[in-house]
């Protein structure tokens, strides 16, 4: 006796052309969420008060405080720093404790804190050799304060990672967020773009502060010949030859002015002689 037919299922599988779409719909759904959640994120930082960066910044600085001693050295690098400062406008100075921590390690770099701190190593002292380009980096970070690039570089990433763990369905991961995006964010890089602004920000403070931009590259310049060196700057900050070109093409559209440059302080110039912290009376 022949076998009954089975009955074809009115919906058959969906073929791999078919899931590929399913799957670029749903990847391009989310890339879209995050697109406008990033968008709105940058439009609200403006109304976020300095404090709640302050409030970030308690919960980095103090690593960092617990390296650096008062100092002389740190003593003139505030010194500098409140030179540039009062060449910001008023909005970008209000309610902020802009401030210097010097850390007598070999480390070369200068790097931006939320909380209004900036730490400079002597390692990074080392290889400055005028002060026009020690401001220039000082005004530099100023620029990530005023822009507001910790709040927009953290708010960036915890949306990506909170939009992975949201979709994924981990809910531990959610948890941590917020405590790991905080430890990562001192050693994080800019966007391009966020340190192109950076520059510009740094330069126009040179310009007000000196009447001039000699030794806005200098630093830079030097860098981009220091190859093969294991460097921090230059694995948190863009390739220095870029950078150098773009400036030098900012100055000339600028019509910025090349003058003499200031040498460093004295106690600046002797920095590299601290090996280890030193205590000094407030």
């Amino acid at each position: 006796m022949p076998s009954p037919d089975i009955p074809q299922s009115r919906n058959p599988p969906p073929s791999n052309r078919q899931l590929l779409i399913l799957l670029g719909l749903f990847i391009s759904f989310i890339v879209g969420v995050i697109w406008l959640l990033n968008l709105l994120i940058n439009s609200l930082i403006g109304l976020i008060p300095p404090s709640v960066e302050q409030k970030l910044g308690a919960v980095i600085v103090p690593v960092y405080e617990q390296q650096a001693q008062p100092s002389p050295t740190q003593e003139t690098l505030n010194q500098l720093l409140a030179r540039l400062e009062k060449q910001l406008p008023p909005e970008q100075s209000k309610q902020r404790d802009y401030r210097v921590l010097y850390l007598p390690e070999d480390t070369v770099n200068a790097l931006a804190l939320p909380g209004d701190v900036i730490v400079v190593y002597a390692g990074f002292l080392k290889q400055v050799e005028s002060e026009n380009e020690l401001m220039m980096v000082l005004g530099h970070e100023l620029g990530h304060f005023a822009h507001r690039d910790h709040l927009r570089s953290l708010g960036r990433r915890l949306l990506v990672r909170t939009a992975i763990a949201y979709f994924v369905g981990d809910v531990g991961a959610l948890e941590s967020l917020a405590i790991s995006g905080l430890a990562t964010l001192s050693k994080s890089k800019f966007s391009q773009s966020q340190e192109q602004q950076a520059d510009e920000f740094g330069l126009r403070l040179l310009q007000q502060t000196y009447g001039h931009v000699a030794g806005a590259t200098d630093f830079f310049a030097r860098m981009s010949h220091k190859r093969g060196a294991s460097w921090d700057f230059l694995s948190s900050h863009p390739s220095p030859g870029k950078r150098v070109t773009r400036l030098q093409r900012l100055i000339k559209e600028q019509n910025y002015p090349l003058k003499e440059r200031s040498p460093l302080p004295e106690n600046l110039n002797q920095s590299h002689l601290i090996s280890s912290p030193v205590e000094y009376p407030y």
